[in-house]
């Protein structure tokens, strides 16, 4: 077995056990296509089955709701969209909760929150076009160019890779015959409203998280009748599928203020805000023989930086590069491969993902500013690859959903204090006074979603149900839990030298017990030839 193919056996075992995959993962779901004779609106075979969320099973029903791929195109072919509806456990359920899940590029058929919100809530997902159902905008052609050129994932070359894959992937899609122009969010919420219609629902509540909370949003615009309370955890309100640099760089702030509070963090540097700047800076090329991309690394930093845990375990990495050992940068290098791109639906993320980027703006200047502790890696790579060689063709959408509009619609904002992805102060200081009817509950030292369900789970159900069932946020189950930088045998730089030490001793173990039955087989040879 070479280096390499035992590296490719081994990682993705390492990368599960500590959640790297199953953070950004995209779950696959059963190509749909819409049946003979269905019309615009129908709810097909929608027949009882089993709704799974973790181990445990629930009642539901499941079909295939029809609906126009182009609503502004009278003549506009079907597609189908798979639904579930979880039943609600009570006999005289509340209102239903429609679950809106992250992403753009992840599937919207899969939520493990079930538990608390199921007893008086039927709990309903309706797949996300171009993601979920008859048409999904997979494009190989992205996915391979988000590999770069070999040396850099980020170079020029690596961007103008990017630019032209996804300028050969919307060309594609057309001439398949797909309407790009049918995959926007505002037709995502139609597709909720006809679902909502079809169920025979009058209000609803919903339930979203950082991509589906803009869904949700568009969907208190266009229908507030249609809505009764509305739940968003880490809110991203207009404008902020794409990042800026100076708040990365505030957000490292907030963490390097509580690293000097850490005993353990504050040994280690002085600054954590210079460790960072200090290695993405001047990243090292190799460790042992592996090579560390730079582009890779710094790519999948604000991604690992979404979650208190990981976000650990990218700072330990920067610490131990600082301190002289890349090991960690290395397996970083080696886990974009595998996190990305294959995990994501690129087309889907496009078509709703690139709705923030100014085609005018120079985004290979700003996102990389020499001063910056580590730039803006993502929005670099999606606003510089259109830049130099196109982006994708967003469909048209009203220029007031680009702003946050007045809404009386009761809704909740749940947002983490050390949430890179969708910082809690952009909810406050954009969306909330646009809510006539609106809260926010910041939590002290929790990031993206996968902490607000996971860190405090009973808390967070307690809010939850709370506000549907008399529209109070009550967090009063909440306990302060201090950031953490302690990652144990989670470090990268320990998995990488435990990777490395798999990759040599497993052949000189096969080594071995060919040479030990090598020499069995001839004693008892040489024993049988002597007698």
């Amino acid at each position: 077995m070479s280096k390499r193919a035992a590296i490719n056996n081994i990682l993705p075992v390492l990368l599960l056990s500590i959640g790297l995959i199953t953070a950004c993962s995209t779950s696959k779901t059963t190509t749909l296509s819409v049946p003979d004779g269905a019309q615009a609106g129908d709810l097909v075979a929608f027949e009882p089955c089993t709704y799974k969320a973790g181990k445990v099973k629930y009642e539901a029903d499941c079909g295939t709701l029809v609906v126009p791929e182009n609503r502004s195109e009278p003549d506009s072919r079907l597609i189908a969209l798979p639904m579930i509806r979880a039943a609600a456990l009570s006999e005289n359920p509340a209102e239903p909760i429609f679950w809106f899940a992250g992403g753009p590029g992840n599937s919207n058929m899969v939520f493990s929150g079930l538990d608390g919100l199921i007893d008086n809530h039927d709990i309903v997902m309706v797949g996300y076009r171009g993601m979920d159902g008859s048409v999904v905008m997979a494009c190989p052609e992205m996915a391979r160019a988000a590999a770069g050129d070999g040396e850099d994932a980020l170079s020029m070359a690596s961007l103008s890779s990017f630019g032209e894959a996804t300028t050969q992937c919307v060309g594609r899609l057309q001439a398949e015959g797909v309407d790009l122009d049918g995959y926007s969010i505002p037709e995502v919420v139609e597709d909720m409203e006809d679902a909502r219609a079809a169920l025979g629902y009058g209000r609803v509540n919903l339930l979203s998280g950082s991509y589906g909370t803009r869904v949700a949003m568009i969907y208190s615009w266009m229908y507030p009748d249609s809505l009764h309370r509305s739940a968003m955890i880490s809110v991203n309100p207009p404008g902020h599928f794409a990042w800026e640099p100076e708040g990365i760089d505030a957000q490292i702030a907030y963490d390097a203020a509580l690293c000097a509070k850490d005993s353990e963090c504050s040994a280690r540097t002085d600054d954590l805000t210079e460790t960072v700047r200090n290695v993405s800076h001047s990243m090292p090329e190799r460790w042992l023989l592996i090579p560390i991309d730079p582009g890779k690394v710094k790519f999948m930093t604000p991604f690992m930086l979404f979650h208190r845990g990981t976000a650990a375990t990218v700072f330990d990495a920067y610490l131990a590069a600082e301190e002289g050992d890349p090991s960690g940068l290395a397996l970083m290098s080696l886990a974009y491969d595998f996190m990305l791109p294959s995990t994501i639906t690129w087309g889907d993320w496009a078509a709703k993902g690139s709705i923030d980027y100014d085609p005018a703006r120079d985004w290979i200047t700003d996102m990389n500013p020499p001063e910056a502790a580590l730039g803006s890696p993502i929005s670099f790579l999606v606003g510089g690859a259109a830049q130099l060689n196109g982006g994708w063709a967003v469909a048209p959408m009203p220029d007031a959903f680009r702003e946050a509009q007045p809404s009386d619609v009761e809704t909740l904002l749940v947002s983490g204090s050390i949430d890179y992805s969708t910082p809690s102060q952009f909810a406050t200081e954009e969306l909330l006074p646009a809510l006539s009817n609106g809260e926010q509950v910041i939590l002290s030292e929790f990031g993206h979603t996968s902490d607000i369900w996971s860190l405090q789970p009973e808390a967070t159900r307690h809010l939850l149900t709370t506000f549907y069932a008399i529209g109070e946020a009550d967090d009063s189950l909440f306990s302060y839990q201090p950031m953490s930088f302690d990652v144990g045998m989670m470090s990268f730089p320990f998995l990488s030298k435990a990777l490395a030490a798999a990759v040599i001793l497993v052949p000189l173990l096969l080594i071995g017990l060919v040479w030990f039955m090598v020499r069995r087989v001839k004693r008892r040879n040489g024993a049988a030839y002597q007698t």
